[in-house]
C-alpha cells in the first residue's frame, strides 16, 4: 500500500466537506464508465471492499466484477492492489483506477 496525493487536490481524508455523508466513488480513464452510463462520480453505502464490488454489481451489473479483477482501488490517498481489509469511512474519497501490468 503506497501514499499518494489526491488526483483532485484534495487532502488525505478528503478535506472537503460534502453534505452527504457517504463515500464518494470516483472513476478514473474511461473503461468503467461503459458500466455507469458516463458516471463519473457517484456515493455509495459500502463501508468495507467487499461490500462495493456487491453494491457496483447491483447498482451497474458486471462493475462490481471488473473493479475486482482489473482494477486498483485507493481510499482516502492509500492505493490498495488488494482492497479487502480496507475501511470505507462515510467521508472517504474512493478512486476506482486501472491495475498497471508489469513483469
Amino acid at each position: 500500500e503506497k501514499k499518494a496525493p489526491s488526483p483532485c487536490g484534495r487532502g488525505v481524508g478528503g478535506g472537503v466537506t460534502r453534505l452527504s455523508e457517504m463515500p464518494k466513488i470516483l472513476i478514473t480513464g474511461s473503461s468503467l464508465r461503459q458500466f455507469t452510463g458516463d458516471m463519473r462520480e457517484f456515493e455509495v453505502t459500502a463501508t468495507n471492499f467487499h461490500r462495493l464490488v456487491r453494491e457496483l454489481d447491483d447498482r451497474f451489473p458486471g462493475l462490481g466484477h471488473q473493479v475486482e479483477e482489473g482494477m486498483a482501488i485507493a481510499i482516502d490517498g492509500t492505493i490498495y492492489q488488494d482492497a479487502y481489509g480496507a475501511e470505507i469511512r462515510p467521508d472517504s474519497e474512493v478512486y476506482l483506477i486501472p491495475k498497471i501490468g508489469g513483469g
